[in-house]
C-alpha cells in the first residue's frame, strides 16, 4: 500500500514537472518556406510545457541569432523586466529595448510558426535555419552566422567548461 501511495505522489510530481518545465538540447537543422514559416522539429515539440504547447514568444537575440522560449519560460523573463522601474533612465532603456525586440507568435496546425521578417533579418535568416536546445530556450541561427560563433579548439572549450562549471 506505502507504494502504490509513493507512486501516486512521483506520478503527480511527473506530471506536474512537465507542464511546468521546458528541456531542449541538441542541434536541429531546419528549412523556412516562402512565407518565412519554420517546422518545430518533433523533439522541440515534444519537450514543450503542456501548458503553453502552441503559444511561443520569439525576442531578437543579443548576438545576430534569435531566441524561441515557451510561454511558461518567457513569463519568468518577463516579470523581471517588467518589475523595472520606469523612474530610473537605464531600467527604461532596457525594458524598452526587450520589449520592442519580441513577438508572439503561435505553432499552427501543421507544427510550423511564422518569423516575423524583421526578426528574420536580424538573425540574417533566409532559407535556412540551425536550432540549437539551450536547457530552457532554443536559438535560431543563420548556419553560416552560426559557425562563426563556435568553439573550434577543444582546449578553449575544456577551460571555459572549467572556469564556468568546476566546482
Amino acid at each position: 500500500m506505502e507504494m502504490s501511495i509513493f507512486s501516486l505522489h512521483l506520478s503527480r510530481w511527473f506530471i506536474f514537472f512537465k507542464a511546468q518545465m521546458a528541456f531542449f538540447t541538441s542541434e536541429y537543422e531546419c528549412k523556412l518556406d516562402t512565407k518565412g514559416r519554420l517546422v518545430l522539429p518533433a523533439k522541440i515539440k515534444t519537450n514543450l510545457p503542456e501548458v503553453s504547447t502552441t503559444e511561443l514568444v520569439i525576442r531578437k537575440g543579443f548576438e545576430p541569432n534569435l531566441i524561441v522560449y515557451p510561454m511558461l519560460e518567457y513569463k519568468k523573463i518577463h516579470a523581471k523586466i517588467a518589475a523595472l522601474s520606469e523612474f530610473n533612465a537605464e531600467q527604461r532603456k532596457l525594458k524598452r529595448n526587450f520589449f520592442r525586440s519580441i513577438a508572439q507568435v503561435e505553432l499552427d496546425s501543421a507544427g510550423r510558426i511564422l518569423i516575423p521578417k524583421t526578426m528574420l533579418a536580424h538573425a540574417q535568416i533566409d532559407k535556412e535555419a540551425i536550432l540549437i536546445g539551450m536547457g530552457n530556450y532554443v536559438e535560431m541561427w543563420n548556419p553560416g552566422v552560426f559557425a562563426e560563433h563556435q568553439i573550434e579548439d577543444p582546449e578553449e572549450y575544456s577551460e571555459l567548461a572549467q572556469k564556468f562549471l568546476d566546482e
